[in-house]
């Protein structure tokens, strides 16, 4: 009861930000970003393009990756009106398909720019059910597995810029609080929504590619540190966003039941708060594997501190992605190999 006064008042934590707090706010007193790229995904609209235009307001150099070039290309327009002097460079990307987030990473490496931060933001919540072309169920593999070999083909790129310019790489990857709803074997079940629509929850598929962007979090952030990598990682729920709410006017109970749904809700600017602050605030220069709310650490759900299952899913992970004609991805088991 008292997290949520906390959070309807907008009071501060640690950090000296809160619930309301917007994206410009917790990035007032940054450092210059002009030294900066930055990738961010799902940045065409929503939360992902507020915190476009802010970090580009900042000074970073962006790179935005969508599967809609004309949505993309007019979200650059958009800021580049705001702040003539942006570096914007849109590219194509759909992180539904390996084969597509392989031919990015190939083409942004032909660029030759430097890659201080990734933001993993882009989300997908597929209300009927679908396979990929790489056969994965499509919220997971948009949420969650795109970014995995996102990330995984763009680490050694983030970890030679931050040894070269001295500046502490960061990746953020953008989850939910609804991550706390999945319940139960992750391998398991993606492999039982992936090989068949019955029965499907499009609600528990979208909380299971929530967690698994927790659990990449913490087992990435111990694969770096035994790497020595100058590059941290971690992860935000950004809140639910305030939208245009439509309905019949049914009297005093209704209306007073919407306005206090309203004040849960955050604005697209108060949302993208926890992504822009985590991405550039030096108060979390070596802070690596939390899970960030209201730009303060929090606590993920039980399943999603397990470090036993975060190690299962990067297992799992790799084999998914691999193009490795050998490996072969096994719900019942998690993974196994194909010895021919």
């Amino acid at each position: 009861m008292l997290e949520t006064v906390k959070y309807l008042f907008g009071s501060t934590g640690a950090s000296g930000f809160g619930s309301k707090s917007t994206a410009e706010q917790v990035t007032e007193t940054c450092p210059d970003l002009r030294s900066i790229t930055a990738i961010i995904t799902g940045a065409t609209s929503g939360i992902g393009a507020e915190t476009a235009r802010v970090l580009a307001k900042r000074g970073a150099r962006l790179v935005l990756p969508a599967r809609n070039l004309k949505a993309a290309e007019e979200a650059k327009a958009r800021i580049v009106s705001e702040f003539p002097d942006a570096k914007i460079v849109v590219m194509a990307l759909d992180l539904s398909s390996l084969s597509s987030v392989r031919k990015f990473v190939s083409e942004f490496q032909s660029l030759s720019l430097p890659l201080n931060v990734l933001i993993n933001n882009a989300g997908k919540f597929a209300h009927e059910h679908g396979i990929s072309e790489d056969g994965i169920e499509m919220t997971f593999a948009t949420n969650y597995l795109g970014h995995f070999l996102l990330t995984k083909l763009l680490l050694n790129k983030m970890i030679k810029t931050a040894k070269e310019s001295g500046v502490q790489g960061r990746i953020v990857n953008v989850s939910s609080s609804i991550h706390g709803w999945f319940s139960g074997d992750v391998i398991r079940h993606l492999g039982q929504i992936s090989r068949s629509k019955s029965p499907y929850d499009a609600t528990r598929a979208y909380a299971l590619s929530k967690l698994a962007n927790v659990l990449h979090t913490k087992e990435l952030a111990q694969r770096l540190k035994q790497v020595d990598a100058n590059v941290t990682v971690n992860c935000v729920h950004p809140g639910i966003v305030r939208t245009r709410l439509t309905r019949e006017r049914e009297g005093l109970i209704t209306d007073l039941v919407f306005f206090l749904a309203s004040k849960l809700l955050k604005t697209i600017p108060q949302a993208a708060a926890t992504t822009c602050y985590v991405a550039t605030h030096p108060r979390l220069v070596n802070v690596s594997g939390k899970y960030f709310a209201d730009c303060n650490e929090a606590r993920p759900s039980k399943l999603g501190s397990n470090s036993n299952e975060a190690a299962r899913l990067w297992t799992a992970s790799e084999i998914m992605v691999s193009i490795d004609p050998k490996a072969v991805f096994d719900p019942r088991n998690g993974f196994d190999y194909d010895h021919m």
